[in-house]
């Protein structure tokens, strides 16, 4: 839609008659609507007045056209280049000024728009400036190896856009903060005198805008965000910033980063260093300790401008008092820093974007947002008015009584005690919506405390994590609650000592004890873990991130299934950028849907079996959507795979669809690369190899340990031939060892088998040969007979020890599973889970009904003892190592009263389960299939 000034929307009150009955007679001939807007805001605004009457000519001509082809043809006029430099930049001003503030004050355009022309105009100006200087510089030979063909890029220097200039929000009468950096890397060891060309550069761009003239200024410009100002030049080399960021960088700094934008000078340049800067910017687990630096940077600001005290309007700050504009920024940017590095979405450098990236991700209430909003904007309203009377560079509002009128006049409003009495509850009320946010917990008084709170915080604050000032004040302010809760816990003197250990092993403690103090949930939830799960509270020291997925919206949303997590990995691989970075990236989001399914477990959500699924859901998952991102790798290097490629097959527990806390995967990699001798890349390799070293390269991608720890140990000695086969075989040599060479075991091990990940036809081809040769076994005469002789070797080599032993030993977990798998062979049953194949075995006539219920309750409650166990012993599952609330766990569990019923229950159920399995292989010794 064409928006004109011909028919306003609403006018300002001319607070002065005198000028704007002159302003009336001046633009007589103008149609009655735009003469008002004119008169009554040269009643307001001795600034615009005078523009009005120097641009008198112009602003006819323009009156008649469209805002948005007015600002387009001045911004042409600023690129063009005729002309001193100077005085076109200086007219183009008056000029931008002018016609945003009558698009502004007569309701033409919204703020978005206003202030996206001044911030589109600031950015031609600064570059426009910056080429033409810089051109100046390589005419004058002081740019080393540059000629005139690298003007128009500025020879490497950029300026970084910062503040409400980075996020298109440029206010009226604002000035811009710039960073100024040159590609030292351009240059080599010549850089030194390039900077010295590129400081020359920055103050006379600096002077260019901000020096007044008769014909005005274009921009008061501040410098002083760059890293260490006060000591460092006015430009800067990339190198030296990027070190200082990372070394030194503040929270401030942090926020301030995320509206910085590439605005001019080299922008691919600068867009390169702003993504170097991402995991400065950008941390990857949440960041609460962000709050209480913003809190303490907002209090330092009060300070030094002197505006504690009770709000009042007159000479009140529109930016920095209380309920004023940068508290909604600070607010805003304060949760992004906390949360952005582990969602993009919430990047948006705008506040009001951001304001509603967070709605949209449930780091904010909707309605707070809308409201934040709409006061952002009111506020903003009042900022411009401000500025535009005298073109200053205020926020204050006046401090007298007439200069209050003139303001209300100016926003349209007669009635000026109304519109202080608006003006006052939108600013209280912003109060009100921050404040809370920013303002630390104080320590709550000590509550009766059955263990002795401050004997055992001294202890604590021996630790590592309590090295720092900061991280002890943090435990302070939580510990009344945490001590409550330890207090609470069904066996307080187990919860204490498993908390203990978990800060004993948390390396640094300033982010976590933020986290607690701003999410109280989550003590109470590390409380219960440690009361109940011991071994899982030891784990969450040296894996603290996790806790951030509880608050991250989707904890306690429903399972999102085996294509919504590999969707959802495929997404955080992609943002990771290198490959290391992905691997690091796919051990961080695997832990924690890994540590959601412990708790989910431990607190009832989910039963044993439910468990057992979402593991190997989880794991196909990993492996699905790593596989690609290390064939790519080692392609990048080798070349493609060669042939049909090659797919990873899940075997043992994973193929069965079932894991528990502790699984490590069984694996295998086959390839299908017929006819081809090697591979294609820059550094080929024979097709035996190179099939060899991306089988090691996916195992070390799973299994190496990394900053961020590992993802599973993998085993691969299910393959043909174990340990001395190759660790990759070829789809031709696989099926003919399954034919002709492979023992029984190793066809039962077969019928567990599951593609994970890999070419699609290839897949096909190998579950089509998996179920052939199901089908060719079928009913052979010896696999009885192995299948007991391989039991007895089992049962010497490990016996199992009874008691709440679930695995091992005669109609226990795997006893049970290697029948399963015996009846599966003998039906030529596909399906890979226990379940189905007993199923396949009633079907076929060789198993009864009665049998079957019976081995199916057996399995469920070895299972849950199994998946219980490895949950609460971190894998090594020794009853010994679990306390009383352990204990429970497993008895809630399984629905039994005591430890001793668990026990006698399991013995029972193994020796019905054996007796089942005896009787059906003993047949093997009187011949029978």
């Amino acid at each position: 839609m064409t928006q004109t000034l011909a028919s306003p929307t609403r006018c300002p009150i001319a607070h002065d008659p005198e000028p704007a009955a002159a302003m009336r007679q001046r633009f007589a001939d103008l149609p009655g609507p735009q003469r008002d807007l004119l008169a009554e805001t040269a009643g307001c605004s001795p600034y615009l007045a005078g523009l009005m009457e120097r641009e008198a000519d112009w602003l006819r001509a323009a009156l008649a056209l469209s805002v948005d082809t007015v600002v387009a043809v001045v911004l042409r006029g600023v690129q063009s280049g005729e002309g001193d430099l100077a005085t076109v930049l200086r007219q183009a001003k008056r000029r931008i000024a002018l016609i945003t503030a009558l698009a502004d004050l007569g309701g033409v355009w919204s703020l978005e728009q206003v202030t996206g022309a001044l911030t589109r105009f600031a950015d031609r100006a600064v570059d426009v400036a910056v080429k033409s200087l810089v051109a100046d510089e390589i005419r004058r030979g002081k740019l080393p190896g540059q000629g005139p063909q690298d003007a128009d890029s500025a020879a490497g220097m950029v300026v970084l856009a910062m503040g409400k200039m980075g996020a298109g929000e440029l206010n009226y009468s604002s000035d811009i903060d710039l960073i100024c950096l040159f590609d030292d890397a351009r240059y080599g060891d010549d850089a030194a005198e390039a900077r010295a060309a590129f400081v020359r550069v920055t103050r006379r761009m600096t002077a260019l805008l901000s020096d007044r003239t008769d014909q005005g200024y274009v921009f008061r410009t501040d410098l002083r965000l760059r890293p260490d100002a006060s000591v460092t030049p006015v430009c800067l080399s990339m190198a030296a910033a990027e070190s200082y960021y990372e070394a030194e960088g503040r929270t401030w700094e942090r926020a301030a980063f995320i509206k910085a934008r590439a605005c001019a000078g080299d922008i691919q340049a600068g867009e390169r260093f702003l993504k170097t800067l991402t995991p400065f910017v950008w941390r990857k687990h949440l960041d609460f300790a962000a709050i209480e630096d913003a809190h303490n940077m907002r209090l330092r600001i009060r300070d030094h401008r002197g505006l504690h005290g009770r709000l009042v309007l007159e000479g009140h700050n529109m930016k920095l008092g209380v309920g004023g504009i940068r508290e909604i920024e600070f607010f805003t940017q304060t949760r992004q820093l906390i949360a952005g590095g582990r969602d993009p979405v919430l990047r948006d450098p705008r506040t009001e974007g951001g304001l509603a990236a967070l709605a949209e991700r449930g780091w904010l209430p909707p309605a707070v947002a809308a409201e934040l909003t709409a006061l952002y904007r009111a506020h903003r309203l009042v900022e411009h008015r401000l500025q535009m009377v005298n073109d200053s560079q205020t926020h204050s509002l006046p401090t007298t009584d007439d200069g209050m009128a003139r303001i209300a006049h100016l926003c349209g409003q007669a009635d000026v005690q109304a519109w202080r009495a608006d003006l006052m509850v939108r600013l209280a009320r912003t109060d009100e919506l921050t404040e809370g946010f920013f303002a630390p917990g104080q320590p709550e008084a000590e509550a009766d405390a059955v263990i002795p709170a401050k004997a055992v915080l001294d202890g604590w604050m021996r630790y590592p994590a309590l090295r720092s000032d900061r991280a002890q004040a943090s435990l302070r302010r939580i510990a009344p609650g945490l001590m409550r809760s330890l207090n609470a816990a069904a066996h307080p003197d187990e919860a204490m000592a498993a908390f203990d250990g978990f800060l004993a092993g948390l390396p640094a403690g300033v982010q976590i004890f933020a986290l607690f103090d701003a999410n109280p949930q989550l003590v109470a939830l590390l409380v219960d873990i440690a009361g109940t799960a011991p071994a899982l509270a030891r784990y969450l020291a040296r894996n603290a991130g996790v806790l951030d997925a509880v608050i991250g919206g989707s904890f306690f949303a429903d399972w999102p299934g085996v294509a919504g997590l590999q969707a959802a990995l495929d997404r955080a691989l992609a943002e990771a950028g290198t490959y290391e970075a992905q691997l690091d990236a796919a051990r961080r989001w695997m832990k924690e849907w890994h540590f959601r399914i412990g708790v989910h477990h431990l607190r009832g959500l989910i039963d044993a079996e439910t468990a057992g699924r979402q593991y190997a859901d989880l794991a196909r998952a990993v492996i699905a959507a790593l596989w690609p991102v290390v064939a790519a790798d080692f392609a990048a290097r080798h070349g493609a795979a060669p042939g049909r490629g090659a797919v990873v097959v899940g075997m043992g527990s994973l193929g069965a669809g079932r894991l528990n806390a502790g699984s490590d995967l069984d694996l295998i990699v086959i390839y299908d690369a017929e006819g081809v001798e090697q591979s294609d890349g820059p550094r080929p390799l024979a097709v035996v190899r190179y099939f060899a070293r991306l089988t090691q390269a996916l195992v070390t991608a799973l299994s190496a340990p990394m900053a961020e720890g590992r993802l599973y140990e993998v085993d691969m000695r299910l393959r043909p031939s174990g340990r001395q086969g190759p660790v990759a075989t070829s789809f031709r040599a696989f099926c003919a060892y399954q034919r002709d060479e492979a023992w029984t075991w190793e066809h039962l091990a077969l019928t567990r088998a599951r593609v994970m990940a890999g070419a699609g036809d290839l897949s096909r081809d190998i579950e089509e040969f998996r179920r052939a040769l199901l089908r060719e076994k079928a009913g052979g005469v010896r696999v009885r007979g192995d299948v007991a002789d391989m039991r007895r070797r089992l049962a010497e080599a490990r016996p199992g020890g009874g008691g709440v032993e679930a695995k091992l030993g005669a109609g226990r977990l795997l006893d049970i599973e290697l029948f399963a798998q015996t009846l599966a062979l003998q039906t030529a049953e596909p399906a890979q889970g226990v379940t189905a194949q007993l199923a396949a075995g009633v079907a076929a006539g060789k198993l009864s009904q009665m049998d079957q219920t019976t081995l199916l309750a057996g399995i469920t409650l070895m299972w849950q003892v199994q998946a219980g166990m490895r949950l609460l012993t971190d894998g090594t599952g020794q009853v010994d190592q679990i306390g009383t609330g352990g204990r429970d766990f497993l008895l809630r569990q399984t629905g039994d009263a005591t430890m001793t019923a668990l026990e006698q229950r399991l013995a029972q159920a193994a020796a019905e389960c054996a007796a089942i399995i005896d009787r059906y292989l003993e047949q093997a010794t009187r011949g029978r299939p």
